[in-house]
């Protein structure tokens, strides 16, 4: 009886043993969000690569007009150089309008930013081309095009939407 019941333990052993050599183990993506991610790079991929994204998904923004008090204070501009230090400049000019837009490095779900304002209130946005040339775009938008900051949010969100 005792070598009936050894022998059932060693071929459950062996049983699990094989079934966790046949398992795929999950990326820290796939564990975060509990679903698996696409394994095939897209070429025209902006954004960190580590981040994954459900096709379609607009970004956390702001709707409507958030008041300036309710915003954080972004990063002085003077710490960076070239086109970041453009970008930071824009995020102290038009804060408001960086608040009611989506940031499609889709940093609201690996660093739980609420707009593309959120980039430039930490030294995120000097690390990534996409909140620099999202804020330098919507700048550009707003003062040369004289576009609303729906306006803005809209030509964003189709470029942005596009390129997924």
């Amino acid at each position: 009886m005792k070598n009936r019941a050894l022998g059932i333990i060693v071929v459950l052993v062996i049983v699990v043993g094989v079934g966790f050599l046949l398992m795929k183990p999950r990326t820290a993506d796939e564990k975060r969000n509990n679903q698996p991610v696409n394994p095939q790079p897209v070429a025209s991929q902006t954004h960190a690569p580590h981040v994954s994204r459900p096709a379609q998904r607009v970004p956390a923004h702001h709707e409507t007009l958030p008041s300036l008090i309710s915003l954080g204070p972004t990063l002085a501009p003077q710490r960076f150089i070239g086109k970041t230090k453009e970008a930071y400049q824009v995020a102290r000019k038009i804060p408001q309008t960086l608040a009611q837009l989506p940031c499609y490095c889709y940093c609201d779900q690996s660093v739980g930013h609420k707009s593309l304002h959120s980039c430039f209130e930490d030294a995120h946005a000097a690390s990534c081309a996409v909140c620099v040339d999202e804020a330098l775009m919507a700048y550009k938008l707003e003062t040369e095009q004289k576009l609303t900051p729906k306006q803005v949010r809209e030509v964003i969100i189709a470029k942005y939407s596009a390129a997924q």
